[in-house]
């Protein structure tokens, strides 16, 4: 028997066989041990990720000497009678650790990921059919999770999670392909299982939905939906993604499923060149962003006939700009006659819906700009963050390009006037515009010809109506005269009416002449709705209903008044009223039974404006200026130190300010992974804006400033570089009003960072010249080694690769003395880089292996990613194109096993160039059809110039 016969598996049990027998691979860390190294197949594995995977956080002393042990047992197991000196066939020593060494033959895991590759390559050529069979073959493979019978310490070490991935995305890719053949069952068990296992993995119950609907079982599929969407609302507060939206609407409507939009997707972290001139993607899903359309929705008959007569004639066609403005007092009904009138007639506007409410009377000042709205609505059509203009004009321009030639159904709701929503307006006949206001918008009826419509308060009839529809006939008729007094004392006010309605629904023992009985108790009335600027008393109506509250609800309510943002959460309601989490929702349910706050998607609720200054000034009444103060540092507190923990989850390795240790009532929102931390910036997104603009305005600039540090890496690794820029502008101001240099020196290289990325170079460059005087001034080296970075990358960008050099040899010539481990090794392939940028690829070579065995050790995965790339690069320019496929092949797996789909593209791209150096024009095809799935998926610039090569090789 020789070494040859010896073969490995990882998918599933870990096990090795000789010539057909089982071998005894010992204990459990022995088998730890042969599955991380096969899971990494062929690579070297540090001994630092070794002891981590088998003792965790705590390993013993002698855990060095240990791992030689148990590496000598596999290499008794694997080669007996091997002398101890010997280096052996399967398991050799270098590179600070150890590697097995395998291939197709050896391993259930190359041979996947072969078939797997050969399936992905069959669909973008065209053939699903081909590609079914080769994935499904791939699947095959698989006989349970991968690394099972290892203990569940080592199993929980992230490269097995990474290979269970794996799984699901050729899972998914064979799903699709599957649906493409017309051959669904092929996956179809598969699906179901993994779909048990991860019930919130949309794009996964996308596919089952998907193949279910296509094998006849349309029942099944609209199960499954509701059974996820209700998940999504009970466990993440969530409301079903566009891909299962997608989904949802194909199996309802029985379209022919396809593959199209139903690929896996990832997050593209913002590194591509900027300024580059903005491309217009081809939207992925048709956009659906209208609010529910409420079930009660009555009256308004002779409004929304007015309404749906403006589309009757040559107002509602193709050649046809078409604009109208829904106007009224507060509380009127405007949005909801809005939203229903725009799911009436949403059909004939295919192309999609986009709704944004621009809270343009909002209380708390925080009202949403056009350029905000404008981004939104480009996220929305597909554009990526990073291609987005630096400035209004550049992105309205964007923006109406996307919607020429298309139509698209457009509600501009709360809008402050007609300035407000001028840039959201399509240019190009074809789509509808709504418009709604308290302002009469004469403006936009002038320049923009739009039709007017004014709401007024509702008519006794349709007043009396809608208490029918919420409280049924049989009590509102028993009681006409209790009815009539209701209907009176709200005025004909909708908004005023539901309150009412809903706290005699909740107490359906009440008789109506008792609600009537105490309202008229209120000593009040509704003039101060007819009021365009209200903001004191907003009736007797709200002030019943508050009083109507169970203390704690009544108390919950004043304080929520004090929340800047938009809207809340259940976690950050309890962090405001220093309650537990279970208590906080509790208490928001009740209030949302009331028509007191509203829960406009699951788990998040939001006012009305009145109800939102009434609230206010309840905080006002009922608590010292002490007590608000205690409630809104608890509220800060919550979400600085929620976002810092979530920006060092996606980027672990970023400088940034400590906020120090949270406060004994400070209770951050609990976040496991990257995943959940990218989840909760990304829902929390203007909350968090709002949270930046009220601490700078309130004077607490301390706060302003360490929340937006904290929110550096999130802006940056998403994208959003206009609303980094400015906050990291509102963070200066603050920082400069402290006289804190510290704070001052990070401010500004931030804001540096930011116009840098947005292609504002003279102003980065005098920012990093001030944040550099600053960094050193405070003896900090760490800060002056990043500004140099910055100003390396400053420098590339302008083409001066030699001045790139000199700034990533003096951030490592600092970092070489006081730095982290982390920040030296990341500088260190910085030098390597700009080595091989200017030919000198030796020293490129030199540089970048020592910073590899640096993150290896540090298992930064994402910065081994960067440098391997940068090896394979010079491995490529000095020939040496089997050491630099490797390489890139390296760079790869780690970007895969990451997460970061655009430079696991770019790595791609470069295999292709490769490939075609040595001559093999199909396989270099082959790579860069890939990169351009990958490219096309995340809606990248770069897809277009990857389609024309391959269009020209």
């Amino acid at each position: 028997m020789t070494p040859e016969t010896v073969r490995f598996a990882v998918l599933g049990p870990v096990r090795a066989r000789r010539a057909g027998a089982e071998l005894d691979l010992g204990g459990p860390r022995e088998r730890a041990l042969l599955a991380l190294l096969l899971v990494r197949a062929g690579q070297p594995v540090g001994t630092a990720e070794i002891i981590d995977v088998l003792w965790g956080p705590g390993p013993p002393g002698t855990a060095l000497s240990m791992v030689r042990r148990h590496v000598g047992s596999l290499r008794r197991v694997l080669e007996p009678g091997l002398p101890a000196r010997d280096a052996g066939r399967w398991l050799l020593r270098g590179a600070g650790g150890y590697r097995i060494v395998t291939d197709g033959d050896s391993l259930d895991l190359l041979r996947f990921r072969a078939l797997l590759d050969d399936g992905r390559r069959a669909a973008a050529a065209g053939d699903p059919a081909r590609a079914t069979e080769l994935l499904t073959r791939s699947l095959a493979l698989w006989r349970g999770p991968a690394a099972t019978g290892i203990p569940a310490e080592a199993r929980a070490h992230p490269a097995f999670g990474a290979l269970d991935r794996e799984y699901l995305a050729a899972l998914k890719d064979a799903a699709a392909a599957a649906l493409d053949a017309g051959l669904p069952a092929a996956v179809l068990p598969r699906l179901r299982a993994a779909a048990a296992d991860h019930p919130l993995d949309e794009p996964l119950l996308a596919r089952l939905m998907l193949t279910l609907s296509a094998t006849g079982a349309r029942a099944e599929a609209l199960a499954v939906h509701r059974a996820v969407a209700s998940r999504l609302a009970d466990e993440l507060g969530m409301d079903p993604g566009a891909e299962l939206r997608d989904a949802h609407t194909a199996v309802l409507v029985r379209t022919p499923p396809s593959a199209a939009g139903a690929h896996p997707t990832g997050t593209h972290d913002g590194g591509g060149p900027a300024g580059t001139p903005p491309t217009v993607p081809q939207a992925v899903s048709v956009p659906a962003q209208l609010p529910y359309d409420l079930d009660t929705f009555t009256g308004r008959r002779a409004e929304l006939e007015q309404a749906l007569d403006l589309l009757s004639s040559d107002a509602g066609t193709a050649d046809t700009v078409v604009v109208n403005a829904i106007g009224g007092m507060a509380g009127v009904g405007k949005t909801t006659l809005a939203v229903h009138w725009a799911h009436r007639v949403s059909d004939r506007y295919p192309d999609g819906q986009l709704y944004v409410n621009l809270r343009g009377f909002d209380p708390s000042g925080a009202v949403m700009t056009p350029a905000e709205a404008v981004r939104g609505f480009l996220d929305t059509l597909g554009v990526p963050p990073e291609r987005i203009p630096r400035d209004l004009g550049a992105q309205t321009a964007l923006y109406r390009d996307m919607l020429a030639g298309r139509r698209f159904l457009i509600l501009l709701d709360n809008a402050r006037d007609t300035e407000h929503v001028r840039p959201l307006l399509p240019a190009a006949p074809g789509c509808l515009t709504i418009v709604t206001s308290r302002d009469r918008l004469t403006d936009l009826v002038t320049a923009h010809g739009a039709r007017a419509l004014t709401l007024r308060p509702l008519d006794v009839a349709e007043a009396r109506e809608l208490l029918v529809r919420r409280l049924g006939a049989e009590r509102t008729d028993a009681e006409p005269d209790a009815v009539a007094e209701i209907t009176a004392l709200c005025a004909g006010l909708p908004l005023a009416l539901a309150c009412v309605a809903a706290r005699a629904a909740t107490h359906p023992h009440f008789s109506l002449s008792a609600v009537a009985a105490e309202l008229r108790e209120a000593h009040g009335s509704l003039d101060a709705f007819s009021r365009a600027d209200t903001s004191a008393d907003v009736g007797a109506v709200f002030s019943w209903s508050s009083r109507a509250l169970s203390p704690a609800a009544a108390r919950l309510f004043g304080l929520l008044g004090l929340h800047p943002g938009p809207d809340v959460t259940a976690p950050a309601a309890a962090a405001l009223a220093g309650l537990t989490v279970p208590a906080a929702h509790a208490l928001l349910t009740e209030l949302s039974r009331l028509h007191l706050i509203n829960e406009h998607t699951p788990g998040r609720y939001a006012f009305h404006d009145l109800l939102r200054a009434h609230a206010a000034e309840l905080a006002h009444a009922e608590h010292d200026g002490p007590a608000r103060r205690a409630a809104l540092d608890r509220l800060s507190g919550f979400y600085l130190h929620t976002a810092h923990t979530a920006g060092l989850l996606i980027a672990p390795y970023a400088d940034g300010i400590s906020p120090g240790p949270a406060p004994e009532d400070t209770r951050p929102e609990p976040l496991a992974d990257d995943e959940r931390a990218l989840a909760w910036l990304t829902a929390e997104h203007a909350v968090l804006l709002a949270v930046v603009h009220a601490a700078a305005h309130s004077g607490a600039d301390r706060l302003a400033c360490l929340l937006v540090s904290s929110l550096e890496r999130y802006f940056d690794r998403q994208g959003h570089w206009h609303d980094w820029m400015a906050v990291q502008h509102i963070a200066r101001t603050a920082a400069l009003r402290l006289g804190d240099p510290v704070l001052e020196a990070h401010g500004v290289r931030g804001l540096a960072r930011a116009e840098g990325r947005l292609n504002l170079p003279d102003e980065a460059a005098a920012h990093l010249a001030r944040a550099l005087d600053l960094f050193t001034g405070l003896g900090d080296d760490a800060g002056r080694a990043s500004v140099h970075r910055s100003l390396a990358w400053e420098a590339e960008q302008r083409g001066d690769l030699h001045g790139a050099l000199r700034h990533d040899q003096l951030a490592l010539d600092v970092l070489r003395a006081t730095g982290s481990p982390a920040a030296r090794a990341s500088a260190l392939n910085a030098v390597g880089w700009s080595h091989a940028t200017l030919g000198e690829y030796r020293q490129a070579l030199d540089h970048c292996s020592e910073a590899l065995a640096m993150l290896e050790e540090l298992g930064d995965h994402v910065g081994q990613a960067a440098t391997w790339d940068s090896i394979a690069y010079a491995h490529h320019h000095l020939g040496d194109h089997p050491r630099a496929l490797a390489g890139y092949r390296r760079a790869l797996a780690l970007y895969r096993e990451a997460g970061v789909p655009a430079e696991e593209a770019g790595s791609l791209v470069r295999i292709g160039d490769v490939h075609r150096a040595d001559g093999d024009h199909e396989a270099a095809r082959a790579a860069w059809r890939s990169a351009l799935a990958r490219y096309t998926e995340l809606s990248h610039p770069e897809a277009g110039r990857i389609a024309a090569r391959l269009a020209e090789s």
